[in-house]
């Protein structure tokens, strides 16, 4: 059989030398006008410490973000408007309003009668904070969460809202927030990617999520999502073939690790560097996975906590339980997607089934966490992309509510935050902030400092421009530090 090695120095002959080497002084030159320098990237790639993170002591090493994809109404979970209820079916005041945007779905109506929530509130804890009547375990632990009513975004539909709270821009493009973290520093389990994606499906009205969002884009691949599926092959193509024994895999492995890092010394391409980090780790993972996804070694009453859907793959219930898993066992970033939260009709039956959903298991998350010692050290964030209208969307009997930018409620907790406090305020209308506004930029800013990262610090190069999650906006939220 031929050796590939050998056959790879045979290509050197001094036709494709000359060539080469002509390429190579224009890579130079122009390296040089650019004022970077290629092979310094793999070097930063294969040496994160280069980077000098993190900036300063972290207050939280590991983040697990339970995105609610769909938008969650927050005047049916967590901001409370009696007001709301006084004035039922009264058209909405233009002065409240002040001709701010709509949506296409309800731009077209000429009446926009107030709606109240169609669910009892009630105050819970030592906080005092209201939660609905839709989320009974959530306010057993309300002193453990900081619960932030004013998040405010530009984005009006779900596929720019979306991507710009997990990319920092509305356009396509851009690197995911776990691919920021899992470049900047890494993952604490070598066996286990750095950024876990999971995702689970409610009844309600899904919007379709984009694998981009937990992607890396120009950052190196490696630094991408890594999803974990229900069914045997949680992670695919991580199996060897059948008929190859590991010993054999391993060889395998090896040669092509050989030949990768010739390719690597001659042209330099970071993507080279990742492909030669995806197959080891992926190796590491075959052993790695089985374990964690083994859940023998849970007792009865974990189960008991997350509830009975926590024994169903791919629930959100289960999600939550393999978010401490993955947490515990050192993976920096875990995000999970629960899609079905788009309210547009029926508000309240749909916006029931969702927090029944999510509900229990995100409580059993922060219980957990909290019980094994693990919550001061993990930040966890409940919330969606934007909120709910106060006023009705169509006017039959079971009413929606159309999206709404200006004002919406998201909760943080553990990991360097303040417990048991309610940050910010809407009006008495439940549509405009009237104090501590809190933008997608400044959550986003937050959640790095929180991590040990200076946001304007932490910048990439990438087609001449020095990119960072924020943009060029956003500040710390230093009142919800702990």
């Amino acid at each position: 059989m031929t050796n590939p090695i050998f056959e790879h120095h045979l290509q050197l002959n001094r036709r494709t030398f000359l060539h080469r080497a002509a390429i190579g002084v224009g890579s130079l030159a122009l390296g040089s006008l650019l004022g970077c320098d290629k092979r310094q990237e793999v070097t930063d790639f294969e040496n994160l410490s280069l980077l000098k993170l993190p900036h300063f002591a972290p207050k939280a090493k590991r983040v697990i973000y339970l995105f609610q994809s769909g938008a969650p109404s927050q005047l049916e979970l967590f901001d409370w408007k009696p007001l709301l209820r006084k004035m039922d079916g009264q058209e909405l005041p233009e002065s409240v309003r002040k001709g701010q945007r709509l949506t296409g779905m309800t731009a077209n109506q000429k009446k926009f009668p107030l709606k109240g929530a169609l669910v009892e509130f009630k105050q819970h804890g030592q906080s005092g904070a209201w939660l609905s009547d839709l989320l009974p375990h959530t306010a057993k632990v309300v002193d453990d969460l900081c619960i932030i009513k004013t998040m405010h975004t530009e984005a009006i539909n779900h596929d720019p809202a979306v991507t710009f709270f997990q990319t920092g821009n509305q356009q396509p493009g851009r690197p995911s927030v776990g691919s920021w973290l899992s470049y900047g520093l890494g993952s604490e389990n070598a066996n286990l990617p750095a950024y876990v994606v999971l995702l689970s499906r409610g009844q309600g009205n899904v919007q379709p999520l984009a694998s981009r969002v937990w992607g890396s884009a120009f950052l190196p691949s490696v630094h991408q999502g890594v999803q974990f599926r229900m069914g045997k092959d949680p992670v695919l193509y991580l199996r060897d073939p059948e008929g190859l024994d590991s010993l054999s895999r391993r060889a395998m492995l090896d040669k092509i690790a050989e030949l990768n890092r010739l390719h690597l010394e001659e042209f330099g391409d970071p993507e080279t560097a990742t492909r030669i980090a995806q197959y080891e780790m992926a190796y590491r993972m075959q052993t790695a996975v089985p374990e964690l996804l083994d859940l023998s070694d849970e007792p009865e009453s974990t189960f008991r906590l997350y509830g009975a859907d926590a024994m169903m793959p791919g629930t959100y219930a289960a999600n939550a339980l393999m978010a401490r898993r993955l947490s515990e066992r050192g993976v920096r970033f875990v995000q999970l997607y629960h899609m079905g939260w788009d309210a547009h009709n029926d508000v309240l039956g749909m916006t029931g089934r969702l927090a029944k959903d999510v509900d229990q298991a995100s409580a059993a998350l922060i219980t957990d966490l909290k019980q094994r010692g693990l919550l001061d050290e993990t930040l966890v964030i409940w919330g969606g992309e934007f909120g709910r209208t106060n006023y009705s969307q169509g006017l039959d009997a079971g009413f929606g509510r159309d999206h709404h930018p200006r004002c919406f409620t998201i909760w943080m907790a553990g990991g360097g935050v303040k417990p048991g406090i309610v940050y910010g305020e809407t009006d008495e209308f439940g549509y405009n902030i009237i104090e501590k506004p809190v933008h997608v930029h400044d959550f986003q800013a937050t959640l790095l400092h929180l991590m040990g990262i200076d946001h304007e610090r932490f910048t990439y190069q990438y087609q001449g421009r020095r990119f960072r999650l924020t943009d060029v906006a956003g500040e710390v939220v230093r009142d919800i530090l702990a």
